[in-house]
């Protein structure tokens, strides 16, 4: 486990380079008019007075005012509807200095208990030094006809509390944080921000605003704060929790934490052991016992795992079988669809009719979406109102497409919206729950304790509940191992269809995963059906037939096309066969550098017309349009296609499946080539066909949930390309990514 700031420093490197490609601007001038501002995140937009000129700045510039004078450092850019206008990424700010510039800022009614004609006659009074006599000496503002000594105080109290948030934000800008740290400190500690940060820097540490242990342990050595602070000692233990996390665990073994935590803080410090029992007190952690040893979790996962399992014994207790017999019923749903109906498919259907609550997994081919179907469609004839929902937008629009029925991503569904400190905020919950019977969730082993929690606080006691995935695929992302907890804890009714249909056992594909999953090696040597394996044993080679492969092989053989129908999937981002140099090469194959294409730079890579991208961060203000729809929202992992660059406008337009989205150069960070992608991000799709390099190097992404989930993403073609000393050791490696959590034996315990 990493405890050091290597993920903080590599992200200052990205952010300094990006800079740099920028070739930023620097411009200088004074606040005219505050166009707008938003308190929760201090984005604002603003017109600057340059010279003779205006400019409209955008960006984080915090609680700015006018008459203020700032120096920026940003680019130009052209917004579609506004213009042309000035990013800011740096806002280095001071009080206004001239009698002029005093004035238009007292005048801006920022300060309560002054308006233009009093401020007017108070620089008129005391000029270029009006802003210190009222900050230090405001007894002297009495001296002007109409201006009371009580008056004067309250004007006094009002500047110090304006000019304290300016305060907070300049000083953290000198250790590199954004505005929007300082936007988060001042909500949570008001007018005693600075005062609670020089204090304790470490309280900087918590979600809210969030920096990382790294970052404060900088400001509290410019303070001179000693190594053995308390403070210092329970932000450590919160850090390492909080990178666990980020890791896949919801909480640590005690006896693991405290080595850690000591490893960390070194040999001058406050008693770790001690500080953990001040978070305990203050309900920052929470430690459960579990066959003897204790776990120590954040509080807000703790709270998520006890709730899930407290919910779900609920569930368990109200929703008893009713002993109903479904036959009848599911002979004639067999009937009117034609189809027979397996033993175990049976089961579920009649589990799904009889409880409230029902886990249905199992690999690829064993009929889930076939027994979903029936179950949706036995609902709705008793006149349930059904809801179905899926983590992301690839898997909610896959399940919709299988079953015919619609379906959202958890997100919207639960109508999301973010909090200054970014994290998610449902409009729906126990006060306002969704109005569903049954709610169906697809791919529920990318779910994790946090978004299951706010789900099941969003359903009514009276809703039914069926989860529907696939357990021996990569657990969620966020924290938690979810649906094997669930799956494995042997309380909960659990239905894992393992028949292949007749049909699918035809598929190379489906049979290997099969293999793949029992622990025993697919079969490599076949050559007349969709799963084939080429011997490469060399990166270079290597690289070269996957690009081969793609562009021009599989294209003619299977008249597939490289941007709707293949998909290279590969482990790891780094190295020759990651997906960085991978794209790069697949880029320059398929959509080569043209005088007929525009293209932009953006690192790491050069976008031009007709690339495949991928959005990589959930953006829920993207507007787009389809024919006559229009919408908002582009998440992370949809794919499209770069339609148009238009350097002039200084935007770019993108085809995600059907949506027209407009990008401002500025957004395209949030993209990335998608010739190849981890198989990560392919959790939740499926592609005609799926290219494979496995040629070892990553001995911690070898492993064989990871293969697993690759091979279950090609519904049609695989082609493993590499060593089958690496598929075999991937097969071999069962690790299944341990993740600390303590879900099954809360849903087991009394």
């Amino acid at each position: 486990m990493k405890t050091d700031a290597t993920t903080d420093d590599v992200e200052k490197r990205k952010a300094f380079m990006q800079a740099a490609q920028k070739q930023l601007s620097v411009i200088e001038g004074s606040v005219d008019s505050v166009i707008y501002r938003n308190s929760e995140n201090g984005y604002a937009v603003l017109d600057l007075a340059v010279g003779s000129d205006y400019v409209t700045v955008v960006g984080e510039l915090g609680n700015i005012d006018v008459g203020e004078e700032l120096r920026l450092t940003g680019e130009y850019v052209e917004h579609p509807k506004f213009g042309t206008q000035f990013r800011a990424e740096v806002c280095e700010r001071k009080m206004p200095e001239t009698s002029s510039a005093i004035l238009r800022y007292l005048s801006s009614g920022t300060i309560k208990g002054i308006g233009p004609a009093l401020a007017k006659k108070i620089v008129d009074r005391f000029g270029d030094d009006t802003l210190r006599i009222i900050e230090d000496d405001p007894g002297r503002l009495s001296e002007i006809s109409g201006i009371t000594t009580r008056r004067s105080e309250e004007i006094a109290q009002e500047f110090r509390r304006v000019s304290g948030m300016r305060t907070l934000m300049i000083f953290l800008s000198g250790f590199g944080l954004a505005p929007s740290v300082a936007a988060a400190a001042w909500k949570r500690w008001g007018s005693f921000s600075l005062d609670v940060i020089k204090d304790n820097p470490y309280a900087l540490c918590r979600n809210d605003p969030g920096i990382d242990f790294p970052k404060a342990e900088q400001i509290a050595e410019s303070l001179g704060i000693p190594k053995d602070s308390e403070h210092r000692a329970a932000a450590g233990l919160y850090y390492i929790l909080s990178v666990n996390a980020l890791n896949g665990h919801t909480c640590l073994p005690l006896d693991r934490l405290m080595p850690t935590a000591r490893r960390l803080l070194g040999d001058v410090q406050y008693d770790p052991e001690k500080a953990l029992g001040n978070e305990l007190d203050d309900d920052n952690v929470a430690v459960y016992e579990k066959n003897g040893r204790q776990f120590v979790y954040i509080y807000d996962y703790f709270r998520a795992e006890q709730y899930i399992a407290d919910r779900l014994k609920l569930m368990k207790s109200c929703f008893v079988d009713s002993g109903e017999d479904s036959s009848a019923l599911i002979d004639k749903e067999e009937q009117a669809k034609g189809i027979t109906y397996a033993e175990l498919q049976r089961k579920a259907i009649a589990l799904a009719l009889s409880r409230g609550f029902l886990i249905l997994t199992g690999g690829p081919g064993t009929g889930k979406t076939t027994t979903l179907k029936a179950m949706i469609s036995l609902y709705e004839a008793k006149g349930m109102k059904v809801t179905i929902s899926a983590p992301t937008g690839r898997a909610a629009k896959r399940i919709s497409d299988l079953t015919g029925y619609p379906a959202k991503t958890i997100h919207r569904m639960l109508e999301v919206s973010y909090a200054s400190d970014g994290r998610p905020v449902f409009r729906r919950n126990e006060n306002n729950p969704l109005p569903c019977d049954v709610m169906i969730i697809d791919e529920m082993s990318m779910v994790d304790v946090l978004l299951f929690e706010s789900l099941l606080r969003s359903l009514k006691l009276s809703c039914r509940l069926i989860l529907v995935g696939d357990s021996d695929q990569l657990p969620s992302v966020g924290a938690g191992n979810l649906l094997r907890d669930m799956t494995e804890c042997g309380i909960l009714p659990v239905v894992r269809l393992n028949e292949i249909f007749r049909q699918a056992q035809k598929s190379a594909i489906i049979t290997n995963a099969h293999r793949i999953v029992n622990g025993e090696k697919p079969v490599l040597t076949l050559r007349d059906n969709d799963f084939f394996f080429i011997p490469k044993s060399e990166p270079a080679a290597a690289a070269e037939l996957v690009s081969q492969l793609y562009s021009k092989r599989l294209p003619k053989a299977y008249d597939m096309s490289p941007y709707d129908d293949i998909q290279v999937l590969c482990p790891s981002r780094k190295g020759m066969l990651g997906v960085t140099e991978l794209n790069k090469l697949l880029q320059n194959v398929v959509n080569p550098p043209s005088p007929a294409l525009s293209e932009v730079k953006s690192l790491p890579y050069i976008f031009r017309d007709g690339d495949k991208v991928m959005q990589t961060k959930n953006n829920y203000d993207i507007v787009w349009k389809k024919d006559d729809e229009k919408g908002t929202g582009i998440f992370n992992g949809d794919i499209g296609t770069i339609v148009k660059i238009r350097k002039k406008d200084r935007e770019a337009v993108i085809d995600f499946e059907g949506r027209i989205a407009v990008y401002d150069f500025g957004m395209l960070e949030q993209l990335e080539l998608a010739y190849a992608i981890t198989v990560h991000k392919s959790q939740g799709s499926e592609f005609n066909a799926v290219i494979l390099p496995l040629l070892g190097g990553f001995d911690k992404l070898y492993y064989r949930n990871l293969l697993y989930t690759a091979v279950t993403r090609a519904k049609k073609l695989l082609i493993i390309v590499g060593t089958s000393s690496a598929v075999s050791r991937m097969v071999e490696n069962n690790r299944r990514s341990l993740r600390y959590s303590c879900l099954r034996d809360m849903l087991t315990s009394e």
